[in-house]
């Protein structure tokens, strides 16, 4: 079930706080509850991704990127992910989950989220494409930015940012599958 109690207290949280520059950094805290778990007794990676919608949307809300998007009646949709599980995260630990904009291109803006231990250590770490939707197809970033006031370029893409990009061209859509 999504954690919408906790969606409502981000959301509560993210509209009392002081407002970010486009690429500035939401910074979070949660913590790992029993129904967060999986038969391990740990952060299930599917919850993981979910829990991090407790950190991008208030990011976007700070930034004025959620308001831009409503205002020109245009939407925000996940297009792609990479993950990187590197720690477990066990039932009452606390997490910081740090959320950012990094880069944006023709199509997608790029955010970076990674959760962080109380003991310093990060446990993960997600890098998001998201793609600007209107009843066209696609919204560029660009248009977006300049809608919202923001008018210099993207800074350039993260090494492995770009890496990833240049991978998703290289992977099959759609996939081949066994049965040919």
């Amino acid at each position: 079930m999504y954690p919408l109690i906790r969606m409502a207290k981000a959301w509560a949280m993210a509209r009392k706080a002081k407002p970010l520059p486009v690429l500035g950094e939401h910074v979070s805290h949660h913590m790992c509850l029993p129904w967060d778990l999986d038969i391990w007794h740990e952060l299930n990676n599917g919850r993981t991704l979910t829990i991090y919608d407790l950190g991008r949307i208030p990011l976007v809300m700070r930034t004025g990127l959620w308001a831009t998007v409503r205002r020109h009646g245009w939407g925000l949709t996940m297009a792609g992910a990479t993950v990187r599980y590197r720690r477990r995260i066990r039932v009452f630990e606390r997490i910081t989950m740090r959320s950012r904009a990094v880069y944006w291109d023709a199509r997608f803006l790029y955010l970076e989220q990674s959760m962080w231990t109380a003991g310093g250590e990060c446990a993960n770490h997600v890098v998001y494409r998201a793609a600007f939707t209107g009843p066209g197809g696609i919204v560029p970033p660009a248009q977006v930015m300049a809608a919202q006031g923001h008018t210099r370029p993207s800074p350039p893409a993260p090494p492995f940012v770009a890496a990833w990009i240049e991978a998703e061209t290289l992977r099959p859509w759609p996939p081949v599958t066994a049965a040919g």
